[in-house]
């Protein structure tokens, strides 16, 4: 028999709950650092735009591993905050392609610097091998929900 579900032995309450915390954390340093306009929510996206900026909308929701469903509104919101415009593609106008602002860019160094210093907090004291690990779990976890979602 399995034991009584608790928040404690509830590994989906334990995800939930890291991911509230560390989105609040995030959130507060991009403020304190001079970045309120970069959301935890556009990482994916920004991220993807600094290795290759101008990429059809398709392109950039699979690298940043987000449902067409999602980017638009998603893109909607980094356009209000002036880091994206989207920008028709030159051989199929029916195509658009993402591009940061200047802005965008600007952001880079604040963003990566806030992101490395809360990963260095949040995974403090737990070493390399057992992070890498980690990450293979979660992983895992992804491509299985990803499965049950279809």
């Amino acid at each position: 028999m399995k034991p009584i579900i608790t928040p404690n032995n509830c590994p989906y309450y334990l995800i939930s709950r890291i991911s509230l915390q560390v989105t609040g954390v995030l959130k507060k340093e991009f403020a304190e650092k001079g970045a309120p306009d970069v959301k935890p929510a556009y990482l994916g996206v920004l991220f993807a735009l600094w290795q290759s900026d101008g990429l059809k909308v398709v392109e950039l929701g699979h690298e940043a591993g987000l449902e067409p469903s999602t980017m638009t509104g998603l893109l909607d919101r980094m356009e209000k905050s002036e880091l994206v415009y989207r920008a028709a593609d030159p051989s199929d106008r029916r195509v658009q392609r993402i591009f940061l602002t200047r802005k965008g860019i600007e952001v880079k160094d604040i963003t990566l610097e806030v992101v490395n210093h809360v990963i260095d907090t949040i995974f403090e004291g737990i070493s390399g091998q057992e992070l890498a690990k980690t990450m293979d779990l979660l992983k895992q976890v992804l491509t299985n929900a990803q499965k049950a979602g279809r």
